[in-house]
């Protein structure tokens, strides 16, 4: 299939646009088992907020609550029968490490702020409209479910959409093109009914006035 029949033209796979490493080979199933692992892990942490009622900031400190009193008592109880202690590696966050993290989330953060600083001051309405939407859905899927349930789902979605489209991307290429030369068509249609008879209403107006 050429570039000129894909999606947007596209030459390179979808394995490449989705980086080639292996967070790709885990969402085209090129790695069956982490990516069952991970859906399996979810699945069972999904069903423990949904059943047991927990909330994620009771489960995390009774998970770290139940793994510090093991390792403490383990220690302590090492040192009276003259075993080895826990085996742990030693715990220590480089600068090196810490300055690329402050870095990645600086510039992430500059911009949000850029992104807001354009929308308050009304300079770039495409980004408004998206940013609108996006907080819209979001508002509307909150009311509708929990966050761990859109975090699940969400996750299905990223570990079976790219897999799907993979796998019959020569067919749902070729549909999503018939459909984006109709919707093409539609426009066309639709500025030749109404939105070039609304501009030439507009220039006059203004001539007249």
């Amino acid at each position: 299939m050429s570039s000129s029949d894909r999606l947007f033209n596209r030459h390179r796979t979808v394995h490449q646009i989705l980086g080639g490493s292996l967070v790709a080979d885990v969402m085209l199933w090129r790695r069956k088992n982490l990516t069952v692992g991970i859906l399996v892990v979810t699945l069972a942490a999904w069903m423990v907020f949904e059943i047991s009622g927990y909330t994620l900031l009771s489960l995390v400190s009774s998970v770290f609550l139940l793994l510090f009193t093991i390792l403490f008592l383990w220690a302590k109880s090492a040192a009276i029968l003259n075993r080895p202690a826990p085996p742990l590696p030693h715990l220590h966050l480089s600068e090196e490490t810490a300055n690329e993290a402050a870095t990645l989330i600086r510039n992430h953060v500059n911009t949000l702020l850029s992104m807001f600083e354009d929308i308050a001051h009304g300079r770039d309405s495409g980004i408004y409209i998206k940013v609108a939407l996006s907080l819209l859905l979001i508002s509307v899927v909150g009311s509708l479910t929990d966050f761990f349930t859109v975090g699940y789902t969400c996750l299905v979605l990223v570990l079976t959409v790219p897999a799907i489209y993979e796998r019959y991307e020569d067919h749902i290429d070729a549909y999503a093109l018939i459909g984006y030369e109709k919707l093409q068509g539609l426009y066309v249609r639709l500025d030749e009914v109404c939105i070039t008879k609304v501009h030439k209403w507009i220039l006059e107006k203004k001539k007249l006035s």
